[in-house]
């Protein structure tokens, strides 16, 4: 079954007209699957996992309350974001919480509500929480649509591996103590759109982040299932056709996904009793 897994993963990125890699891990065996894990591929709002990650470790610290209050201004909206909520709001009208905005950032992917809190947190602060799990090669080098800083190079990035690590440093209490590693997770349970949950069904416990941008589709996430839950991290880029990536991103999510459910509700010898 792991080598038809492996070599069913390997057609869907070879078949794809772009860079796929993988990183895919069992957290009750330790078992693994990879390709090109240790790639740098941009992360388009895949990179909020690090925003949601400095939140809650400032909580946890006593810097800040999630509680806290921010009054949304005009000035402080996201320019050039065509599918921005915040930014439909009043002038000074509307008063959100830290926690909101979190919410906002991870369920509807809200540029302003992540711009808004990489400068409460501070982005030294954000790369210097991501540095300090050992992550090299992730980084927050601009806040969201900055198309200068974009064009420059300046781009949001990680690699598969590493984004997986975070994930679990997170679940393993590394990263956070037990209950912000608890709200972590509880605010990217929560419904949204994403390559995952699309794949996945209805019933299926996804806790993730996916990102876009042209040419690049990513999604990152801990699957929750019994005996075998995974954490799974799937980058794409150089795409010629981004629908097509997105359907390479579900692809692999659901190889996964029924590999592990297939382990879960089977003894060591494939036996599966069902009980009617």
């Amino acid at each position: 079954m792991r080598t038809k897994l492996e070599t069913q993963l390997a057609t869907v990125a070879e078949h794809l007209d772009g860079v796929m890699g993988y990183a895919i891990k069992d957290l009750a065996t330790g078992e693994s699957f990879t390709r090109m894990p240790d790639t740098v591929f941009p992360q388009a709002s895949s990179i909020k996992l690090t925003i949601l990650l400095e939140l809650l470790r400032q909580a946890q610290e006593g810097k800040l309350s999630l509680s806290e209050k921010h009054i949304l201004v005009r000035s402080e909206m996201t320019r050039n974001d065509s599918e921005a909520i915040l930014n439909k709001l009043g002038d000074g009208t509307v008063s959100m919480s830290l926690r909101d905005l979190a919410t906002f950032m991870v369920v509807l992917s809200d540029n302003t509500a992540a711009n808004i809190l990489i400068d409460r947190l501070g982005m030294e602060n954000i790369n210097s929480g991501i540095n300090h799990l050992g992550l090299r090669e992730t980084k927050l080098r601009r806040r969201m649509i900055d198309l200068e800083a974009a064009r420059k190079g300046n781009e949001n990035v990680s690699t598969p591996r590493e984004m997986l690590t975070l994930l679990e440093s997170v679940r393993d209490h590394k990263a956070l103590d037990d209950e912000h590693s608890k709200e972590y997770f509880e605010i990217l349970r929560l419904p949204k759109e994403s390559e995952f949950h699309r794949a996945l069904p209805d019933d299926a416990v996804i806790a993730d982040k996916p990102g876009s941008l042209e040419g690049v589709r990513c999604d990152t996430g801990l699957i929750d299932l019994p005996s075998h839950p995974f954490i799974i991290s799937v980058m794409t880029t150089y795409l010629k056709h981004d629908s097509e990536g997105d359907q390479a991103v579900e692809d692999v999510a659901r190889l996964a996904y029924d590999y592990f459910s297939r382990l879960s509700r089977s003894s060591p010898y494939g036996r599966v009793i069902s009980y009617q």
